[in-house]
């Protein structure tokens, strides 16, 4: 079994040691190659070399940023039987991802995981979203999430390390700083419907949405990697409903329709338009603002380990 680790040198929740440890065990059982990041942009080139040389397994060790990249370079030429199978070995601050698929929230124990689903052919095929043309693994962010992963990338570059406690502080500034009165967003579906004045949106296609430390935080408790794209839309940031959905996004108790949100559960497609161009990310990696972003929800997407 030929088998590509996709390693990112940066990752912020491993040590060498135990990424040596892992290497080793996964070189016990497969013929490994283990191949390190330079840049952005690099996990996406190695996966895509990878998928096309018809390497049976990829591994990304490293955060959601890593994983998304691979992912996204594995799927370069669409879906097709030729695609590798895909494991992760979660090494960030997060790990939504790994930790959405039941993964253990460390490396060397994850390791173990994908080393019995390997021996045994243990495999699960999963949806994924995508965002015009980018693939996601787990959500994507339009206006206020987005404006966070923002500032903590800001934070980032000046050389501080991206922490809970960070998300929280950008969170509470960008939410001081918004302009709740005005909200841009505009959500239509296929059927018609249209949901418009919208302050901000997030899409998911499983469940959590993401972790403050070890809770779970979960806006759309039906999401599934068995099933299509859920959304969570704010109609109201005003401070007694953002703290009541925050309540129920913490106990994963959010309604399909309650004071100030909305989810939309198991869809296709649909489409977000603001009337000016907005913050936006997926797998919390911040891209170029959009005043326009089409979502499509592709089930049976691709092969993991777990």
């Amino acid at each position: 079994m030929r088998v590509l680790v996709v390693s990112n040198p940066r990752a912020t929740a491993t040590t060498a040691r135990q990424r040596d440890v892992v290497v080793h065990a996964l070189a016990a059982v497969s013929k490994l190659e283990v191949e390190e990041t330079a840049n952005r942009g690099h996990a996406a080139a190695l996966a895509c070399r990878a998928m096309r040389e018809g390497v049976d397994v990829v591994i990304a060790l490293g955060g959601d940023g890593t994983v998304n990249e691979v992912v996204n370079g594995l799927l370069t030429d669409g879906l097709h039987e030729r695609v590798p199978a895909f494991g992760v070995l979660p090494a960030g601050s997060t790990n939504v991802f790994a930790r959405a698929l039941g993964l253990p929230n460390d490396a060397v124990e994850a390791a173990s995981v994908l080393l019995e689903a390997m021996a045994t052919g243990r495999r699960r095929r999963i949806s994924l979203g995508r965002a015009d043309e980018r693939w996601f693994v787990f959500s994507a962010g339009l206006g206020l999430d987005a404006a966070v992963v923002a500032d903590v990338e800001a934070h980032r570059r000046r050389g501080q390390r991206s922490t809970h406690s960070l998300y929280v502080r950008a969170t509470m500034r960008r939410y001081l700083a918004e302009d709740r009165h005005h909200p841009t967003i505009e959500a239509t579906f296929p059927d018609g419907e249209v949901l418009s004045k919208l302050s901000m949106a997030v899409i998911t296609n499983c469940t959590p949405w993401t972790f403050l430390g070890n809770r779970p935080l979960t806006p759309t408790p039906r999401a599934s990697f068995d099933e299509g794209l859920d959304l969570y839309v704010r109609t109201r940031l005003g401070l007694p409903s953002v703290g009541l959905g925050l309540l129920r996004i913490a106990r994963g108790t959010t309604k399909e329709k309650e004071l100030g949100a909305r989810v939309r559960h198991d869809l296709s497609r649909f489409t977000l338009r603001s009337s000016r161009p907005l913050p936006f990310q997926v797998d919390g990696d911040l891209l170029p603002e959009r005043d326009v972003v089409h979502f499509t929800g592709v089930r049976d997407a691709l092969t993991v380990l777990v």
